[in-house]
């Protein structure tokens, strides 16, 4: 392990010595030079500084080779500490020491900025070397979003008596009667409101549509008792963070409403009780053709030329056809239909699935006075809700929000692994009493993938853990039931009839089963050809990036953004850029 010593300069004058370093080979076009000033096994994630990817090298001879390819074109100059960002500072990332450091420059396309993270080395620049560069684009020359230009204009002194007011013209703009957006975004959750936010105040028209009545009914319609699993301060949405006031763990309700005024406060355009009939790419104009139907049964056909599917991770649930189903006298629903559990006191209720869902489920169930069974059908990973909080510690440091979602893009994946594996291990041990009797009562446990807990079973299955607030503790006493899936013979008529012949009675099964891959949300209404040509939509692709998420997609003119609110908030800059830089003539 790297340590760093009582003779090594301060933080800030060994960064701001590294910074200078790299900032004089990256003007000379010495891609060499540059590479030689990370360690061997260094990293370096660009999010479209250099190029107009998102992509993740390791390694010095593919920073190398990387860097060779972009410089010409990226042409990045002016690096410098980041003004306005915390100062460098000696902390410890993965188990390493580091001087970590934020940094701005300049380059073809527009401003940037990034995290260095810098471990001793001798030979090094200030005595440091580079084991993790980040860089990411964060605004285009010339476009600058509305959040950094509010200096009045000669305009603004003047009054339209008689004219149309703020309403009027807000109305107008939704009614979309005499033109087409620029973008589509189909979903009108916090990925879907996030991303039109940030393409508005890059001056880009969006049209939201949502097929629910309210916006917001995707959280307000949910069962009566959700609340987030992660703390607020992790959760603020763009150019609007939460009031101060609000609770650690925000209620369904209360984001819901918060969606609503999201819309009125950042004037976006939303049609809702609209969905995406279908769609086909016209490729000689670079534009789709699309058909919205209304819940009225009345329809518009709009050409716009992007499509962002902000459906979330939960699409399409997935109702898997169970032995015996068709025999079974009691009612099925799939749980994200399930709102309480009143009308279930005093009957019998079996929840299939073990993740967050299962469990939330059951245990709102158990509270309403129901007797419930659970089906286990693979094992599950489960750590208490406090310590899920770990993953989220660098919110916790005390940094802007700014900040800490610059250091959030400064994790490459390999040492994300790494990081989950760690936190994953502490989580585990301090968990270990509740573990331990879930285990005594037959309850399958899992590490998750590669040992990295419930972060990288969401990145990659969106699925298969559980934070728990009390249902685990319901379960290891004995009081909700636990089955097997090898238990299990098939349903019948008055339940579920186990392989022994007994049989667990229900009046109602919920179906925890998760949901389909957004590419099959696109396959509904885009057809087959583009969703096979676009291919999964989620889970790490062979360079370590969400596959289809926040970048170009095999199919022109089609995006995806999902994800926890924190994600939608850091990545939706970044997918709004490009889509502004292929409005104005940047990017083909």
């Amino acid at each position: 392990m790297n340590v760093m010593t009582r003779e090594a300069l301060p933080p800030e004058a060994a960064a701001s010595s590294w910074i200078a370093a790299l900032g004089e080979v990256l003007e000379q076009g010495d891609a060499a030079a540059a590479a030689r000033l990370f360690l061997p096994e260094g990293h370096w994630r660009d999010i479209l500084a250099f190029d107009w990817t998102i992509a993740t090298v390791s390694g010095a001879p593919d920073i190398e080779a990387r860097l060779r390819r972009t410089l010409p074109a990226a042409r990045p100059a002016g690096l410098r500490l980041a003004p306005g960002r915390t100062a460098p500072r000696q902390v410890s990332r993965v188990g390493r020491e580091v001087v970590e450091c934020f940094l701005a420059f300049e380059t073809a396309a527009g401003t940037a900025e990034g995290v260095a993270r810098l471990v001793p080395d001798e030979g090094g620049p200030g005595g440091l070397r580079a084991w993790i560069l980040a860089t990411t684009l964060q605004g285009l020359r010339g476009h600058a979003d509305l959040s950094q230009r509010q200096q009045a204009a000669e305009k603004d002194y003047s009054r339209d008596f008689g004219g149309p007011n703020w309403a009027d013209k807000r109305a107008e703009a939704r009614a979309y009667a005499d033109r087409d957006p620029a973008v589509i975004v189909i979903g009108a959750g916090q990925a879907g409101l996030g991303i039109a936010a940030r393409l508005g105040a890059l001056g880009v028209d969006t049209l939201v549509i949502d097929r629910e009545a309210r916006v917001g009914d995707n959280w307000r319609r949910r069962y009566h008792s959700l609340t987030l699993h992660n703390e607020v301060h992790v959760n603020h949405m763009p150019y609007m963070p939460f009031p101060p006031t609000w609770p650690v763990f925000i209620p369904k309700d209360m984001l819901a409403n918060w969606l609503e005024a999201y819309v009125e406060a950042l004037e976006l355009n939303v049609w809702t009780s609209t969905e995406l009939a279908s769609g086909r790419w016209d490729a000689a104009a670079r534009q789709w053709e699309v058909v919205l139907r209304r819940v009225d049964g009345g329809e518009r056909i709009m050409r716009p030329r992007h499509l962002v599917f902000a459906t979330g991770v939960s699409g399409i649930p997935i109702m898997p056809d169970l032995p015996g189903l068709g025999d079974f006298r009691g009612t099925v629903m799939h749980s994200g239909a399930y709102t309480d559990g009143a009308a279930w006191k005093g009957q019998p209720a079996i929840v299939l699935g073990t993740g967050n869902s299962g469990h939330d489920v059951a245990q709102d169930l158990h509270a309403s006075g129901a007797r419930v069974s659970m089906i286990q059908r693979s094992p599950t990973h489960i750590v208490s809700v406090q310590e899920a909080q770990r993953v989220y510690s660098t919110y916790a440091e005390g940094l802007p929000t700014g900040d800490c979602d610059l250091l959030a893009t400064a994790l490459p994946y390999p040492e994300l692994k790494r990081a989950y594996q760690m936190m994953t291990a502490t989580s585990k041990e301090i968990d270990r009493p509740l573990l331990q009797r879930l285990e005594a009562r037959g309850f399958r446990l899992s590490d998750g993938i590669e040992g990295c807990g419930f972060q990288l079973l969401y990145l990659q299955r969106g699925g298969g853990y559980y934070f728990n607030v009390g249902c685990s503790d319901l379960i290891a006493d004995g009081k909700i039931g636990l089955v097997q899936w090898d238990e299990v013979d098939r349903f019948v008529a008055e339940g579920l009839r186990l392989k022994d012949g007994r049989v667990v009675p229900a009046s109602l099964l919920v179906m925890a089963t998760g949901y389909r891959n957004q590419q099959e949300v696109a396959r509904r209404a885009l057809g087959d050809a583009i969703a096979d040509r676009i291919g999964p939509v989620w889970g790490f692709d062979e360079g370590g990036e969400l596959r289809n998420m926040w970048r170009p997609t095999p199919q022109p003119g089609l995006w995806f953004t999902a994800g926890s609110l924190a994600q939608c908030r850091i990545f939706s800059k970044f997918l709004a850029l490009q889509i502004k830089a292929r409005e104005v003539g940047l990017v083909e």
